[in-house]
């Protein structure tokens, strides 16, 4: 599956009845919910990451990307958006970059 794939049945399923889509019902909760979520599921993948876990650290940025997915479509920030932003930096240096969002 793709992240786009995965994006569209993300954003079908925000439609669905929250008692039987676990999708639907954690955006039902709000964006503030599910960014609580993605945070989760970041912290455990930093987690597995340190302890150098590659099944579990697989695992949680599975649920990372996929929870991500649900908090911009909270939000509803568009994955081609972000996609656009990642090719707008594409070329520049990171370094260059960061410090440019300082200023």
């Amino acid at each position: 599956m793709t992240l786009d794939e995965l994006a569209t049945m993300i954003a079908a399923r925000a439609e669905a009845d929250p008692d039987t889509s676990w999708t639907a019902k954690l955006l039902s909760k709000g964006p503030e919910k599910c960014a609580e979520k993605f945070g989760e599921e970041a912290v455990e993948a930093i987690i597995e990451a340190v302890k150098g876990n590659r099944a579990a650290l697989t695992s949680e940025a599975a649920d990372v990307l996929f929870h991500l997915l649900v908090m911009l479509q909270s939000r509803n920030v568009a994955l081609s958006d972000v996609m656009a932003e990642l090719a707008r930096r594409q070329g520049t240096s990171g370094l260059a970059e960061k410090a440019a969002r300082k200023g």
